[in-house]
């Protein structure tokens, strides 16, 4: 085990995997997180990816809101309908269909992504509960977009210093969940349009670069086509999206898992959609736009 310093006490973690990630021990959120807690999180967080708070039994979900407001001011979803009644910050992610409809967003990415990434300020991060999940499968995987980048070859590193992709909500919406979500309504797609992010993205608190691009709502390199595009993203994801950076958390009834938009990707694995149950809370805490690694 590690213990993480800050000022005035330290966390006791272990790690997840080589890879990226830690176990928070000893630390129930349901009792509250001091300043000092606080600080050695974020500081956690911003070197290691992902964070795991394991047999959070007792977080209710106003403890989940509270603590969430605790890393930054939240972030509402689009999906307004799937938003946890009476507490619209709680973003609600289940397969569950309860009086014909489902409770939640479901059918999520099975495409690596980061959440929000398509806003002029993307997430700093999310924090997801677990309630319930199936007995196999169902997983989620991560990416470390810092060692992603860190293993390019210097030649790609030139080429995309200084480049911006164009991502586009509302065009990967209709060419992923056409027929199996709502169509999304004029007023959602306003609040969402395309807009130009680095591709190289330099984190605020570690002052790491990380590789800001993704499979999902990225249409373009700006000042390229689609077509000229997509032979070199499909290149970059091939190399990034390996296991060679990956995480993949298996869910106990309740996790805790806190991960860093900033520098990571991630998706769901497949899961007996139909016969099993999958129940997640998440809060999106709101992050900055970014700012290019120069």
């Amino acid at each position: 085990m590690v213990a993480v310093q800050s000022s005035s006490t330290s966390l006791t973690t272990s790690p997840l995997s080589p890879v990226m990630g830690m176990r928070v021990h000893d630390l129930d959120l349901a009792d509250g997180v001091s300043d000092s807690q606080l600080a050695a999180i974020r500081a956690a967080l911003s070197e290691h990816c992902i964070l795991l708070f394991p047999a959070q039994h007792r977080l209710s979900p106003g403890g989940h809101i509270d603590f969430s407001r605790q890393l930054g001011e939240l972030e509402n979803h689009v999906l307004k309908d799937f938003c946890l009644p009476g507490h619209p910050e709680i973003f609600v992610v289940s397969n569950i269909v309860e009086n014909g409809r489902h409770i939640g967003a479901h059918n999520g990415s099975k495409t690596y992504h980061s959440d929000l990434a398509y806003l002029p300020e993307p997430s700093m991060g999310s924090v997801f509960r677990c309630l319930e999940c199936p007995p196999e499968g169902g997983e989620t995987a991560f990416i470390n977009m810092f060692a992603a980048y860190a293993a390019l070859p210097d030649e790609r590193k030139a080429w995309l210093a200084g480049r911006s992709v164009v991502f586009d909500y509302a065009w990967d919406y209709q060419r992923r969940y056409e027929g199996i979500r709502p169509p999304l309504t004029e007023a959602q797609k306003a609040r969402v349009p395309a807009l130009e992010q680095p591709c190289v993205r330099r984190h605020p608190e570690s002052d790491k670069p990380a590789l800001f691009i993704s499979p999902t709502w990225v249409r373009a390199f700006s000042g390229m086509s689609d077509e000229d595009s997509q032979p070199i993203l499909e290149e970059l994801l091939e190399f990034a999206c390996g296991d060679r950076f990956a995480y993949y958390h298996s869910w106990t009834p309740g996790d805790v898992l806190i991960w860093d938009n900033r520098s990571t990707m991630h998706r769901v694995c497949p899961y007996d959609n139909e016969g099993t149950r999958r129940l997640m809370h998440r809060t999106t805490v709101k992050g900055d736009a970014p700012v290019a690694w120069a």
